[in-house]
Parts: structure tokens; C-alpha cells; sequence
């Protein structure tokens, strides 16, 4: 009788010795964001978060197949009201925890970022595509709307127009056109798009990590209120930074060696 086959998970999590942990989607063909997947994410997300905090992981980069990062929503799944709430919510909880692990977290787009699959590249805090890569809100085209970030972030990284008249229209863009509104970071050639993703993480990694964190936080939370009060967080985790190993580290170097020859712990 043979054994029982163990289903592959559709979000594989791989820590390297650099520190930079991996995160793959692996739901052939298109990577459709099934809630299955979401969930897989959102825990994995859970437990990068508390080893970076750890000291484990430095950076993470998050990766998709040959075709995809991802298609979108598993539409499937969609059927009224009731139903989208529920899904919102999984999508949330996962992307919420990608944005919230307190690390460098860079996405590379292979193929097609659609809907939920721009959405989760938005979610991340930079963005390295394919030159082949095409992005896009196509929701509109299915009457509704972005549901899981699509709306606020893609407002706050190219601009309220720029962002409605891509919901309003659906349509795809080249990542050619992505770069130049500052929806993408980077364009590299398709067949180098991993190893030079993985360069730019294990670059973030090498160095003072924990205060990258505390600045991810500033941006973030800074962006949500009046400039006062990121002015006042600012400040706050200024101060907190003093207190990593990184700081100590960092100001002994400079007043021995000068600027740029530290060797960071991550800590």
C-alpha cells in the first residue's frame, strides 16, 4: 500500500545564511491567490516577522513563477457580498503582515502582477520587475473594485490620478511605464530578474538592518497622520536606534575607520 503523498504548499519560506529568507509562490499555473495560499502567506509572514525581530532574518524577498508573481484573486472563490467580506479580510491579514515584518522586504515580478498580485507587490517595500512584466487593476473590468490595498496603495505610491485612471481603466501596463510613474523600483532583463532581486536583498541584508526597520516604521506610520506627528515618531525611533548593536557599532567605526567600513550585526 503506498504512502499517503504530502500536498505541496503553495507558499515555500527559505531562510539562506545571508539572512535573507525567500518567500515563493508556487500554485501553478498563474499563482491565483486562492485563500489557501493567503493563509500560507499571512502565517509565513507571522513567523519572518518574529525572526527577523530575532535577529534571524535580515531581509526577505518575495518571489513568483516563470508566468507570474501573481494573476490575481482566485475568482472562483467570488460570489456576493457575504463572500467578498470574508476574502477581504484574508487578503488583508496577509498582506498587512508582509508590510509589517520589520525588515527590507523586496518583491520581484516575473510575468503578470494583477489585482491581487499588484497588490501584494504594493504591499512590499520595493519592487524589481521583469522587462517583460506586465502590471495592472483590472477589477474594474469584472465591476468592482481593487479590494486589498489596491486603492490606498497605489494612490500613495504614483499619485491619486495616476491611480484612478488605472482602476477606472483596467488596464495593463509595461513595466517600462511602471519605473518611469514609480509603481516599480527597478526593470532588469527577464532572465536576471532572480539573482539580481537576491543581489539587491542580500545588499539590504549586509547591513544596519535594525535601524532600517525603525525607519520602515517611520515612513509607514508617518503617512498615515499630520507631519507633526511623524516628525514626533521620528524623533522617538531616532533615539531607539541609538540603542541597537548596530549603533555602537556603526559610530565606533566611523570615528576609528571614517564613513562606509562598518560591519553590521543586524542587531
Amino acid at each position: 500500500m503506498s504512502e499517503p503523498t504530502t500536498p505541496t504548499p503553495a507558499v515555500a519560506v527559505e531562510v539562506r545564511e545571508s539572512g535573507v529568507a525567500t518567500v515563493r509562490l508556487q500554485r501553478p499555473p498563474v499563482n491565483a491567490l486562492s485563500t489557501a495560499l493567503l493563509t500560507e502567506l499571512a502565517d509565513g509572514a507571522e513567523r519572518l516577522a518574529d525572526a527577523a525581530r530575532s535577529g534571524e532574518v535580515k531581509a526577505v524577498l518575495v518571489l513568483g513563477g516563470p508566468k507570474a508573481l501573481a494573476a490575481g484573486a482566485d475568482i472562483s472563490e467570488f460570489s456576493g457580498p457575504d463572500e467578498a467580506r470574508r476574502i477581504a479580510a484574508v487578503f488583508r491579514r496577509a498582506f498587512d503582515g508582509l508590510a509589517s515584518i520589520p525588515r527590507p522586504v523586496v518583491v520581484a515580478i516575473s510575468g503578470v502582477a494583477l489585482g491581487g498580485g499588484l497588490e501584494l507587490a504594493m504591499a512590499c517595500d520595493l519592487r524589481i520587475a521583469a522587462d517583460t512584466a506586465r502590471l495592472g487593476q483590472p477589477e474594474i473590468l469584472l465591476g468592482i473594485i481593487p479590494g486589498a490595498g489596491g486603492t490606498q496603495r497605489l494612490a500613495r505610491l504614483v499619485g491619486p490620478a495616476r491611480a484612478k485612471e488605472l482602476i477606472w481603466s483596467g488596464r495593463q501596463i509595461r513595466a517600462s511605464e511602471a519605473v518611469s510613474i514609480g509603481l516599480v523600483d527597478r526593470v532588469v532583463p527577464a532572465a536576471e530578474l532572480e539573482e539580481r532581486a537576491l543581489g539587491w536583498a542580500e545588499e539590504l541584508a549586509s547591513g544596519a538592518v535594525a535601524a532600517m526597520g525603525l525607519a520602515k516604521r517611520a515612513v509607514d506610520a508617518g503617512l498615515d497622520g499630520p507631519l507633526s506627528a511623524g516628525l514626533d515618531l521620528e524623533a522617538e525611533l531616532f533615539v531607539e536606534s541609538f540603542r541597537t548593536d548596530d549603533a555602537r557599532t556603526g559610530v565606533a567605526s566611523f570615528l576609528e575607520h571614517g564613513p562606509g567600513k562598518a560591519r553590521f550585526s543586524g542587531r
